[in-house]
């Protein structure tokens, strides 16, 4: 079977990321990644416009990763984009800058196609292909709820629930405040029971077997990178932990204690993520605890691993 060297681009609401990988069948072996955080999502909340400026620093990230793609080898390069991009009222804002900056014409997919593509990619990893798996993909502007087992989905749903989202609905101080995370805390506890739980419940009880937690993007790959004092981004190692429930609260308080400065020099921490990361532990540790998970198996292989082998 031939091998082709493709690569991605995936246009999220807090970063952009690249993935260039040899792909052969159902296998996709990275050669080159690449994360640069432009926060598409800044200032979007209120009028569901996409900034100027915004779009301006995430066209130019396209384009010096297409020719990073390009530099690789790379015969193709797929552009995607998700929450804020379908969220916005002016799409084509964006779509269009991309494409003079770079040629790339960029895919605007659906929560729900986001939400299988992150599935697929998750169960390329063969220790997790065989179990019944919960995945949660907390993005910037969106979070995936995917129950499956093997490669049949069973429940997928988008939540309009992410880093930036929360973080812009629910400012914080440069140290948070015991108020300020009260009121995240209390309006996520709300949609939680309310919105989540009354689609997620039903399924997760027709599963003939519990399910395992699965989390990626981001903040799982942070939250995993501090409990290993990683000072770089190991994929093998990521991938091979398991966080407690205690672990992640522990990690959770240590945040929220923290001025931001503190934040940045925690080992493992993306110094770009050291602001969004509040609102990302923070869902993490209340969907454990108001679904009962005592454990959270992380994985880097989400949606453009799926993507690159399409």
């Amino acid at each position: 079977m031939e091998t082709v060297r493709r690569a991605v681009i995936d246009v999220g609401t807090n970063s952009i990321k690249l993935l260039v990988a040899d792909v052969r069948g159902h296998e996709a072996h990275p050669v080159h990644e690449e994360s640069r955080q432009t926060r598409l999502g800044k200032g979007f909340y209120e009028t569901h416009r996409l900034q100027p400026e915004s779009i301006a620093h995430t066209a130019e990230a396209v384009w010096e990763f297409s020719e990073i793609a390009r530099d690789k080898l790379a015969v193709s390069t797929r552009v995607i984009a998700t929450s804020a991009a379908r969220d916005a009222v002016n799409p084509e804002d964006l779509t269009k800058s991309i494409e003079r900056a770079c040629g790339l014409k960029t895919e605007i997919i659906s929560g729900a196609r986001e939400a299988e593509l992150a599935f697929r990619g998750v169960a390329t990893n063969p220790e997790l292909a065989g179990h019944p798996l919960l995945i949660l993909d907390v993005g910037g502007g969106s979070a995936e709820f995917i129950l499956g087992h093997g490669s049949k989905i069973d429940f997928a749903q988008s939540f309009p629930l992410g880093t930036v989202r929360l973080m812009e609905k629910f400012p914080h101080s440069n140290r948070p405040t015991k108020k300020e995370f009260e009121a995240a805390h209390e309006w996520l506890d709300i949609f939680l029971r309310c919105e989540i739980r009354p689609q997620l419940e039903p399924a997760l009880k027709q599963e003939p077997s519990a399910s395992l937690l699965v989390g990626t993007g981001g903040t799982t790959s942070i939250l995993a990178r501090i409990a290993g004092r990683m000072d770089h981004f190991d994929r093998d190692k990521i991938d091979r932990t398991t966080l407690s429930f205690e672990s992640v609260r522990a990690q959770r308080k240590l945040f929220w204690s923290l001025p931001l400065s503190e934040r940045k020099a925690i080992p493992g921490m993306s110094r770009e993520r050291a602001d969004v990361i509040l609102a990302g532990v923070l869902i993490y540790e209340m969907v454990m605890a108001e679904f009962g998970f005592n454990q959270l198996r992380v994985s880097t292989r989400g949606l453009r691993f799926a993507a690159v082998m399409d």
